[in-house]
């Protein structure tokens, strides 16, 4: 019996856990908190749940060595070290995180180790690489070439649960999505290098109408560029990534990130109410009539939207915060996610969608366009997590039965590994629709 080592037990764990014990796979969850990982065990014989840390390297060391691939859905950080028992034991790794350059620096150890470290295989990044691969290769197959191409995903609540003023729940990574909001944005559109400070990550956000969900928000989504290079279409005149987002978080956390409420500089908060907090970032003498004050320093109206959800949030209540030395980002996060997480009986929905401007030898010219919508379920697991870790198990699979030949260190960007993955996915209905040969006008604006 083949046997998967899975570190990490978070919001998008369960699905891999679930579906390779299904294939007769023997699965170890190893994880700082030992119930979670039992519950998503849940009592099935082949599953087998660890307490560990990622301190404890010789434990690490020893349950890499004694399986026959590890999947690390740890916090990126800890990938490398992860990866260097991998590679002192010969062990093929999976993750679904971005690679970064120290990891695509063990290219040449992993083929020497005849393994491969597959990254990047889940939704976004995963899914997006894999789908517009596909296309990409169809055009050129065709003689074609990429002009332009749009790639924008977000993970959202349904639309009937998107019921606060920011429009937004959080089914996975809570810190991790405040903390995207301090990026910096870099893209490629119409042949001119667009560079997006974080201060203006969320001003004049794109428009796209999204069939089933209507009108979608669009902001960068950190350095476009690199993946002319990723794709190999360095003929394209535009390469822009991007998020989804509902209308109302742009400009809430356009406003919210003026006043300095996600920053990570620390100060001492002690003795201080969510409304000192805020006069402190707007250097306020006192907290009365802070609303007020807010708008004046937006120079917003007190109606504005985004007064009304900070007020929502309770960033303006008189209630004491019971912090010491901390930071905005800690504050304000935790009041998100304490009034924003996706409830027990919600839907979630994953959103993407590429568009591209293809060109012909002949002069003829079309827009193609592939789309996802994905909508979670609350009695069985949430859109993101199996958008995110079924594409993981899938490769997890595909390796353990020896149909992904390639060594070292990889994104799903070839056929080899994206056509039977984006096949497989479509058998657990999560599936990109494609629209060849439309016309120009169906670009982004």
């Amino acid at each position: 019996m083949k046997r998967v080592l899975i570190l990490g037990a978070g919001l998008v764990v369960k699905p891999i856990v679930k579906h390779l014990l299904n294939k007769g796979i023997y699965v170890t969850v190893a994880t700082r908190t030992k119930s979670k990982a039992e519950a998503m065990i849940s009592g099935h014989p082949n599953g087998n749940a660890v307490a560990w840390t990622v301190e404890d390297e010789p434990a690490l060391d020893r349950m890499i060595s004694e399986h026959d691939l590890t999947v690390s859905l740890l916090p990126y950080a800890h990938h490398l070290l992860v990866a260097k028992h991998c590679l002192k034991h010969k062990k093929n790794m999976v993750t679904t995180s971005y690679v970064k350059p120290e990891m695509q620096a063990l290219n040449a150890q992993a083929k020497e180790a005849g393994i491969i470290i597959l990254n990047e295989l889940g939704l976004d990044p995963g899914i997006d690489h894999m789908s517009a691969m596909r296309i990409i290769d169809n055009v050129r197959s065709r003689n074609g070439k990429i002009e332009e191409f749009y790639s924008f995903c977000g993970a959202l609540p349904a639309p009937e649960d998107a019921n606060n003023p920011f429009r937004y729940k959080f089914s996975w990574s809570p810190k991790g999505v405040v903390m995207a909001g301090n990026n910096d944005g870099k893209y490629l559109r119409h042949g001119k290098i667009v560079e997006v400070p974080t201060e203006d990550l969320f001003k004049n956000p794109l428009k796209v109408n999204f069939d089933k969900v209507g009108m979608l928000e669009v902001y960068p989504n950190r350095d476009s560029i690199s993946y002319i290079d990723i794709y190999g279409i360095p003929e394209t005149k535009t390469m822009m990534r991007g998020t989804f987002r509902l209308p109302g978080w742009c400009e809430s956390i356009d406003a919210m990130k003026h006043l300095n409420l996600i920053s990570d500089e620390k100060f001492d908060m002690s003795g201080m109410t969510y409304a000192d907090f805020v006069a402190h970032q707007i250097g306020a003498d006192n907290s009365a009539d802070i609303k007020a004050k807010v708008a004046d320093y937006l120079k917003l109206d007190a109606g504005a939207h985004a007064i009304s959800a900070m007020e929502w949030l309770g960033l303006f209540d008189h209630k004491p915060m019971n912090r010491g030395i901390d930071s905005p980002f800690e504050v304000t996060s935790d009041l998100m996610i304490e009034k924003m997480s996706l409830g027990q009986h919600e839907r979630d929905m994953v959103v993407m969608q590429h568009t591209f401007l293809a060109s012909y030898s002949d002069g003829k010219k079309e827009v193609i366009r592939s789309k996802m919508l994905d909508f979670g379920s609350p009695a069985t697991d949430t859109s993101i997590a199996r958008t995110v870790a079924l594409p993981a198990a899938i490769g997890v699979e595909m390796i353990l039965n020896g149909e992904i030949a390639v060594k070292g260190v990889f994104r799903p960007v070839i056929p080899e590994i994206y056509n039977p993955v984006l096949d497989a996915l479509e058998k657990l209905d999560i599936r990109m629709v494609e629209e060849y040969g439309l016309p120009e006008s169906d670009n982004i604006a």
